[in-house]
């Protein structure tokens, strides 16, 4: 298992991952039918760095980190394949990229937009130490349970 900071040449391999997890709509407020090229510049552009998560030469999973607002607060993005899930990436994507928000100078890491309906992210975050320090009412419709609430979910990273 490495974690690494992915490069140009491994958008290929991300791209299903980011697909799959977008076109299910029920997880990220990006449109479910996100072109390839729009995705590229989503997840590998618009961020300070994109990272995945590789076993034997396969990518299974991929986040994003870059600043969120203000300097010193970040904002990552997590996406594991439905063939990895339930193994524990998102849990070392995420305690790395806490490692990796230190090394950059970040003193807390928040998430803009956590699906409600998305119990086991929630679940995780907390566990991992996260906080919801708000709550926007019916800010993303639900595929399936209509327009349900984003939490904002906060940790202070510095000692």
């Amino acid at each position: 298992m490495t974690i690494r900071e992915a490069t140009e040449e491994d958008w290929d391999n991300i791209w299903p991952i980011f697909h799959e997890v977008v076109a299910k709509g029920d997880t990220y407020a990006y449109h479910p039918d996100t072109k390839k090229q729009e995705a590229y510049f989503i997840w590998m552009k618009r961020v300070k760095n994109t990272y995945i998560y590789e076993e034997n030469s396969q990518i299974l999973g991929t986040y994003f980190i870059t600043t969120n607002y203000t300097r010193h607060v970040c904002n990552c993005g997590y996406m594991v394949s439905s063939a990895a899930r339930g193994k524990g990436l998102a849990t070392k994507m995420c305690e790395h990229s806490q490692d990796i928000a230190r090394s950059m100078g970040y003193k807390a890491m928040q998430y803009n937009f956590v699906i409600s309906t998305n119990i086991g992210a929630v679940r995780l975050w907390e566990k991992l130490g996260f906080e919801t320090v708000g709550r926007v009412p019916k800010a993303f419709k639900h595929p399936r349970e209509g327009f349900v609430d984003a939490l904002i979910m906060y940790k202070w990273l510095a000692d």
